[in-house]
């Protein structure tokens, strides 16, 4: 039961939501928490963590949320969920959009549909940047804690991204400083 839950949830995810990854996060997170497969902290978690690994963020996320719910064929069934409504949906827009390219009706939806992503790739931002300032975000019983352990270690790397760009006049991969986070990280926390 648990199985079809999960699959029937990732397909709605993926059928519902624009603007690719970021733009599913908050859907993800508020159907994963309501029901009570992980908490709000372990959303932003799994962010952390797929946001690090290869692959786009909404596939790894399903497939960890999956993997958490209903090990490997949990795994399986959610990332194939996820995936499946933009197959099928790409599949009809093709065959469909390519008689109707210069419809006004469809650049009007197209249109429509832009601020709507941004606002919810910005709101995933901020959350994340509020979660990462503030303790104890999210518990309305005390004041918030302001953390300004990770406020220097991210102005720290903001200095050091700048000072590669400036001053070496080379670009700094950011896998070294994903690399450089993830051992600051472990040392400090």
């Amino acid at each position: 039961m648990v199985l079809l839950d999960l699959f029937f949830t990732f397909f709605v995810i993926g059928a519902v939501s624009f603007g690719g990854g970021y733009g599913m996060i908050p859907l993800i997170r508020s159907l994963v928490v309501e029901r009570g497969w992980l908490t709000f902290e372990g959303v932003s978690n799994i962010i952390a963590i797929a946001e690090s690994t290869p692959g786009p963020i909404a596939v790894n996320m399903a497939t960890y949320i999956g993997s958490t719910v209903g090990g490997f064929l949990g795994s399986l069934l959610a990332t194939i969920a996820v995936v499946l409504p933009a197959f099928i949906i790409m599949l009809i827009i093709v065959k469909i959009l390519k008689n109707f390219k210069d419809n006004v009706y469809i650049q009007a939806f197209l249109n429509g549909v832009k601020p709507i992503v941004i606002a919810l790739v910005m709101s995933v931002g901020v959350l994340m940047l509020i979660r990462c300032f503030y303790v104890n975000f999210g518990d309305f019983s005390s004041t918030p804690v302001f953390d300004f352990v990770s406020l220097g270690l991210s102005l720290g790397l903001v200095a050091i991204k700048i000072f590669y760009a400036k001053v070496l006049k080379k670009n700094l991969s950011p896998i070294i400083l994903i690399i450089f986070s993830a051992a600051l990280g472990i040392l400090i926390f």
